[in-house]
C-alpha cells in the first residue's frame, strides 16, 4: 500500500474500507495470518459481507473484528473515521478539539470527545528507563494549569479563586532531557519529598540536573551534579537554564488555552500525555506519516470505556 503523507491523502487512502482492514491486519498481526483472539486458532473464516472473521472452534465470541483488543473495540464507528482522527490528533500541534473532530468527520461533539480520549491513552508512553545518565543534561521545572482570573466572571472569581498563585490551580512537573524526551507528571504541590521523589523516580543518578532556584531542589546534590539558575537574577548562564522546559510550557498551555479552552483536573494527565507525545516525536525524519503510524502501533492492548472514563466505573457504557 502507499503510504499517505498529507492529511488529504489519509483521508482518500482509508475512505477505502478494504485499505482500513488491510492496516489494521498488518497492525494487529504483523507476522502474517489472522488469528482468533479467544483461543489463538490460526484458520478462521473471513466473512466478506461483514468484515469480520468466524473461528472455526466452538466458544463465545467466534466473530472477530480487527478492533479487538484495540481502543477501537466495540465502538460503532468505522475504521474510516478512527483512522482520520488518529491521524489529526497526531499532527496538530496546538492540538484538535472535540468539535473540530465531530465536524470534519460528519460525528457528535459527545461521539469525538470520546474518541479523542481513547486516543489519548494510546499516547500515553510509560516507561522503566529513567532519563538521563553520566554525560547526560536533564532540566527540571514545574507550573501551574488554570484558568487566569482577568478572564472569569466575578461571580466564579469569587467562587474559584481563594488565594494568590498556584493556589486554585494544578501542579505539573516535567523533566526534559536535552536531546531526548520529556517526562510529565501531575503533582499535588511543590513540596520538597513530592519534588524530589519525582526527579529520583524518572532521572538516572549522575545526571547533570538543571532547576531554578526552589528550595525543594535543596539536596540532589548527593546523587546529581545539581546546578541552579536564579530567575529573579537571570534566565541563562552557559549551560545552567531550564529555556526548553520554558518554552514547551509555552506550547502545552497554548494549546489548552486556544484549542481546549478549558479541561477538567481530573483528565489533565490525558492532555500531558498528548502533549508529551507530540513532542517527543517531533523531530525530522520522522514526518507526518511517520507519527501517524507509531500512534497506530500504540493503540494495542488497551481500553477506555465511557464508564471509566466519566468515573461511573459499574455503570452501563452507553451504545
Amino acid at each position: 500500500m502507499k503510504k499517505p503523507k498529507t492529511l488529504q491523502e489519509a483521508f482518500i487512502h482509508f475512505a477505502n474500507p478494504d485499505n482500513c482492514l488491510k492496516f489494521m491486519v498488518k497492525l494487529r498481526w504483523p507476522k502474517g495470518g489472522v488469528e482468533c483472539p479467544t483461543c489463538g486458532r490460526k484458520d478462521p473464516v473471513f466473512l466478506a459481507n461483514q468484515r469480520k472473521w468466524q473461528c472455526k472452534g466452538v466458544h463465545r465470541h467466534r466473530q472477530f473484528s480487527a478492533k479487538v483488543g484495540t481502543i477501537f473495540e466495540d465502538s460503532p464507528i468505522g475504521l474510516d473515521k478512527w483512522l482520520a482522527a488518529l491521524w489529526m490528533i497526531a499532527n496538530c500541534k496546538n492540538g484538535i478539539s472535540s468539535y473540530e473532530v465531530g465536524r470534519s468527520l460528519g460525528v457528535t461533539q459527545k461521539t469525538a470527545w470520546f474518541m479523542l480520549h481513547r486516543i489519548r491513552l494510546a499516547m500515553q508512553t510509560k516507561s522503566f528507563m529513567k532519563l538521563g545518565g553520566p554525560g547526560s543534561e536533564v532540566e527540571v521545572d514545574e507550573t501551574f494549569i488554570g484558568g487566569k482570573a482577568r478572564n472569569m466572571h466575578v461571580d466564579k472569581r469569587e467562587r474559584r479563586i481563594t488565594g494568590t498563585g498556584g493556589k486554585d490551580k494544578t501542579a505539573v512537573m516535567g523533566m526534559l532531557e536535552r536531546g531526548g524526551e520529556i517526562r510529565l507528571a501531575v503533582i499535588p504541590n511543590r513540596k520538597r519529598h513530592i519534588i524530589q521523589q519525582q526527579v529520583r523516580n524518572d532521572i538516572a543518578a549522575g545526571s547533570a540536573l538543571y532547576s531554578d532556584a526552589l528550595q525543594s531542589y535543596d539536596g540532589l546534590s548527593q546523587n546529581y551534579a545539581h546546578c541552579v539558575i536564579d530567575h529573579a537574577e537571570k534566565y541563562v548562564d552557559g549551560q545552567v537554564h531550564t529555556n526548553g522546559l520554558e518554552n514547551f510550557w509555552s506550547l502545552l498551555k497554548r494549546g489548552i488555552r486556544g484549542t481546549y479552552v478549558s479541561i477538567e483536573r481530573f483528565h489533565l494527565f490525558r492532555y500531558l500525555d498528548e502533549q508529551a507525545f507530540r513532542y517527543n516525536n517531533r523531530k525530522q525524519p520522522m514526518d507526518d506519516g511517520d507519527r501517524f503510524e507509531k500512534l497506530a502501533s500504540h493503540v494495542l492492548d488497551k481500553r477506555l470505556t465511557y464508564a471509566e472514563l466519566t468515573g461511573k466505573v459499574g455503570a452501563a457504557t452507553p451504545n
